[in-house]
């Protein structure tokens, strides 16, 4: 194996830049340490993210095959989830949610066989963490008159008032246009971020998952890596770290280049050369795989690591489901992807079994013309009158061309199929009986959703309900019939505990056995946060921090 020369010591090396190691190296360079932020992908400015088809067709992570973009699917027997590679992390690609958990859902109990939770954190000990992390990414509601433009936003208030379900805007991460500016419009002021380019406030395009082109969204890169940068952090992109191990003073970290010039290029199983960074301590941030996946293939490195590395594995309760056919004009394609969120109570906090949420979704503009497409029926049927009518006009004679328009809008149609359509978003308190685990060198997870059925049932109820209050059918994604979910939000695999046997690392993300090894990211989560997950893992982040620097120090005492 070719290995480069070790260049140097540092006093923290941040694995991974989403919402954990994002704030962790925030938080340290601005208490003047020396900070070395290593991203396996690459950076992100306002203009980049693909949109074109094919520019789309190489924007996953595969860098074996030359792939070297955003999306990394990660696919198991019962669980696909899709997380993000690049500058930021989960936050290029989420929907700007900031929920903070439920202060009842801190739990600390024992549950199903291989299923309890229990958290070593209060919601009393996190709040102030909250709220540094919630000013840091400008979280705010989702202002008017965003809410009267926004057809979803209204008619889940509407079905949420008939159901007798709570209903409220959650914050969101996004700069909206001020008052009497236009969506859109340059926000003042805003090129001062590590791209260098000056932003615009929210368009209500629905491209929040594909990443925003006009710089809108309040993404770690626009946040928390500036501001890290800017206290002189090193942010170096492509960069992905497959070793680790514990050294005298600190730890070594190796990690490989994806460089620019290997995009498209399939290199096949090869192992490229590493370059090889040392330091005092170090903090994982690579999020709920990449954590664990690092742990395990490095586990004989780190003896007397807890057994319960890989344990306490859930997908934070993702349901996903479809309202189809609602006579309402939903357009889902405008507005922020998430503008509402109804809320069922836990039997924690006055309700009956796993509490959870349900969140309007959003979509692209370009993807109505996909929906409409599908019912082929209906465009089949109106391209065939248009070829009749134009055939007529031609041999028959016709209406000139000039009254063209009422043919042609008959061509395009109504639009009820696309306009009527809205995701459902679910999540909340399922059973975190999940394992994940190395076969053959791969991650594997042995999860299946047998303990959480009653919770997935009872969520699925709740979204049809509200499909009937909106008049439409609906219906569930499709793999769920094959007790498989989606989930953009795994948690666990190094969860926190109060003691080793419960967890790897303890209430302040250190691990077990090991001083100075840290870890910030979803994979610490004992349970479910049951509310979208990034703004808890930011906080967790924050507080994590303070132990990290004590630590820090005194290292940095001992090397003297």
């Amino acid at each position: 194996m070719e290995m480069a020369d070790a260049v140097g010591w540092v006093d923290a090396v941040v694995v991974g830049s989403g919402f954990g190691g994002a704030a962790a190296a925030c938080r340290l360079a601005e208490a003047g340490r020396s900070v070395c932020v290593l991203e396996r992908g690459k950076t992100y400015p306002p203009g980049s993210f693909p949109r074109r088809p094919d520019q789309m067709a190489a924007n996953f992570w595969d860098p074996s095959e030359g792939l070297q973009g955003i999306f990394d699917i990660w696919s198991f027997r019962h669980l696909e989830s899709v997380v993000a590679s690049g500058v930021g992390g989960g936050s290029l690609i989420y929907a700007n949610v900031m929920l903070r958990k439920d202060e009842h859902w801190f739990v600390r109990d024992q549950g199903p066989a291989g299923g309890y939770e229990s958290w070593p954190v209060t919601r009393e000990d996190l709040e102030p963490w909250y709220d540094r992390a919630e000013k840091m990414m400008g979280a705010t509601g989702n202002p008017y008159p965003y809410t009267d433009r926004t057809a979803k936003t209204q008619a889940m208030r509407r079905a949420a008032s008939r159901l007798g379900m709570d209903w409220f805007r959650p914050p969101l991460a996004i700069a909206f246009a001020g008052d009497g500016k236009r969506p859109g419009e340059p926000i003042p002021d805003s090129a001062d971020n590590i791209h260098g380019v000056a932003r615009l406030s929210c368009r209500l395009c629905g491209e929040c998952d594909i990443g925003c082109n006009d710089g809108a969204k309040n993404s770690l890169d626009f946040t928390y890596l500036t501001a890290a940068v800017r206290a002189g952090a090193q942010l170096q992109d492509r960069s992905e770290v497959k070793e680790i191990l514990p050294i005298d003073g600190g730890y070594e970290v190796r990690y490989v280049r994806h460089h620019a010039d290997n995009e498209g290029i399939r290199r096949g199983t090869g192992v490229p050369p590493k370059t090889v960074l040392r330091c005092r301590t170090l903090v994982l941030g690579a999020g709920t795989f990449g954590s664990t996946f690092l742990l395990l293939r490095n586990r004989k490195a780190f003896p007397g690591l807890s057994p319960a590395l890989g344990t306490r594995f859930c997908g934070n309760g993702d349901l996903l489901g479809f309202v189809l056919d609602s006579p309402d004009k939903l357009n889902a394609s405008y507005g922020p992807v998430i503008t509402s969120t109804m809320r069922v109570p836990d039997e924690l906090d006055g309700g009956t079994g796993r509490g959870y949420y349900i969140q309007d979704g959003g979509y692209p503009g370009f993807v109505d013309w996909l929906v409409e497409a599908a019912t082929l029926t209906g465009p089949a049927k109106r391209a065939a009158r248009f070829a009749v009518g134009a055939l007529m006009r031609k041999f028959a004679g016709g209406p000139p061309a000039s009254e063209i328009g009422n043919q042609l809008a008959a061509l395009v149609g109504q639009g009820k199929s696309s306009s009527g359509a809205l995701p459902l978003l679910g999540m909340g308190r399922d059973v975190p009986d999940g394992r994940l685990r190395l076969e053959n060198g791969y991650l594997e997870l042995d999860w299946c959703d047998e303990s959480s059925r009653e919770y997935f049932a009872t969520v699925q109820a709740s979204m049809t309900a509200i499909a009937q209050e909106l008049g439409g059918r609906f219906m569930i994604n499709p793999s769920r019939h094959l007790h498989r979910i989606i989930s953009p939000h795994p948690l666990g695999g190094v969860p926190m505990g109060s003691n080793p046997d419960q967890g790897v690392v303890d209430a302040h993300g250190e691990a077990y056995g090991h001083p100075g090894l840290f870890v910030v990211d979803g994979s610490v989560m004992p349970g479910p946060v049951g509310a979208n997950p990034s703004l808890t893992i930011a906080a967790l982040a924050e507080r994590f921090t303070e132990r990290i620097l004590e630590r820090l120090d005194q290292r940095l005492a001992v090397a003297r």
